[in-house]
């Protein structure tokens, strides 16, 4: 079996075996095969696509290039959920201990903020003491004890993946579907689960801001599930404006605090109860979706989704005493309001540029090397749709250097659209894929 012939059997259309995936990403895995050749096939995947069965196998593949983790003694269900990414999504921080409250095991292993979208790590990072680099060992026990640990990725899971990912950054691949699929249901099935939720944005301020693209790729990632045993299901979710009020590391633990005690934005609050409503339906602890909000509302009223999250920060090393007194999170220097020129209505917000506000700010990162500002980011005092008047506040910025402020600021003067008109309210949830019949 030669890489070359491959290269070109993809690059002319043809379909790859399981056989000659395993060869590719066992080779280059151990780095028998070079660099260039993988590129090279990675474009040629960009363009021609992936069936189902190549994509299954793919994502196979690159979960069996390292450890995977048995959790098979642990006597409840098995269920994680992942989102691709928005501004002011914190959801995990209140889903997964709501999902464990309730007697589920949530392994969750998150991500770090990329390009104008926040990360799960940042957010926990922002809390003192919070140890999100456990080892398997660690992260296993932890599960076994509370129900629920939230780590990064380690050297032990799915190193293809992390080979593979580094290429496609540079060799602008990034947006293959098929590629974006397989990197990450390989890293959720690696986590040793039964199902999994997957919460895909779409709009202004998510990677595939248009909806027919990002329904094809929770079709994609839902039949990949199916292919490898799971229950999947995929919510194709409004990103066109921020979730809930906070945007900002700390800000927006926060805020899942909030949510955990009763309060916070009802935005907020509606996709975390849809989305454990979910858990708690494939995790069999529920006979249909309707039925598991009650579970998770009663978490909440109950308390004990707020107490399961003081355990998980205890137990990773963090201050639980943040969960009653929050104000012991950083906490930015300086504030200052971004006003409406006008009167109306808040028609529209390119969510994107208030991402990228945040990053300026320092809440995020340009390069790797850059360090995270956990106190600082951004409250929205109007969403699409409220009434304003001129001089009303639209944003208020919470910062610390004034380096980089007036270009946050006229970022987010830009991305809100004042019109004479109020803008009609889109659904949060907007299609479930794989629901078959469920929802």
């Amino acid at each position: 079996m030669r890489v070359i012939d491959l290269i070109r059997h993809k690059r002319q259309g043809g379909e790859m075996t399981r056989a000659q995936i395993n060869f590719l990403i066992e080779g280059y895995t151990s780095a028998d095969i070079p660099d260039y050749q993988i590129a090279a096939l990675l474009m040629a995947i960009l363009w021609r696509g992936m069936t189902h069965s190549e994509i299954a196998a793919l994502t196979d593949a690159m979960l069996r290039s390292g450890r995977t983790l048995d959790l098979s003694d642990l006597p409840s269900k098995k269920v994680d959920k992942h989102s691709t990414g928005g501004v002011g999504d914190k959801t995990s921080l209140i889903v997964a201990p709501i999902a464990a409250a309730g007697d589920l095991v949530v392994p969750m292993i998150s991500g770090r903020g990329l390009g104008h979208t926040g990360g799960t790590l940042d957010k926990l990072e922002s809390i003192p003491g919070f140890n999100v680099n456990l080892s398997l060992v660690d992260f296993r026990r932890i599960l076994a004890k509370c129900g629920c640990a939230m780590i990064g990725a380690t050297e032990e899971i799915t190193p293809a993946d992390k080979k593979i990912y580094a290429l496609r950054d540079v060799t602008a691949t990034v947006e293959s579907p098929a590629l974006i699929c397989a990197s990450i249901m390989s890293k959720k099935l690696a986590e040793g689960i039964d199902a999994l939720v997957l919460d895909v944005k779409t709009g202004s301020g998510a990677f595939l801001k248009a909806e027919k693209e990002a329904v094809g790729l929770a079709e994609l990632m839902v039949e990949t599930g199916r292919r490898m045993g799971k229950r999947v299901v995929a919510l194709i979710s409004d990103m066109d404006q921020p979730l809930g009020r906070a945007a900002g590391n700390a800000m927006e633990v926060v805020e899942s605090i909030e949510i955990l005690d009763g309060g916070g934005p009802a935005d907020l609050r509606e996709l975390c109860l849809e989305l454990s409503a979910w858990m708690f339906y494939l995790g069999e602890r529920v006979p249909s979706v309707p039925e598991g909000k009650r579970p998770a509302a009663d978490q909440i009223i109950t308390g004990r989704a707020k107490e399961k999250f003081r355990e998980i920060i205890r137990l990773q090393g963090g201050d639980e005493a943040v969960i009653d007194r929050p104000e012991r999170l950083p906490k930015a220097q300086h504030t200052v309001d971004v006003t409406s020129p006008a009167d109306g209505y808040v028609q529209a917000t390119d969510c994107e540029k208030l991402g990228l506000a945040c990053v300026a700010l320092g809440a995020g990162r340009n390069t790797k090397e850059h360090a995270i500002d956990p106190a600082v980011g951004l409250v929205f005092q109007r969403k699409k749709g409220d009434a304003v008047r001129q001089g009303d506040a639209l944003c208020t910025i919470h910062y610390n250097s004034p380096a980089h402020l007036d270009y946050a600021r006229r970022l987010i003067a830009a991305s809100f659209q004042i019109t004479g008109e109020p803008a009609a309210r889109q659904p949060l949830v907007r299609r479930v894929i794989g629901a078959s019949g469920e929802s």
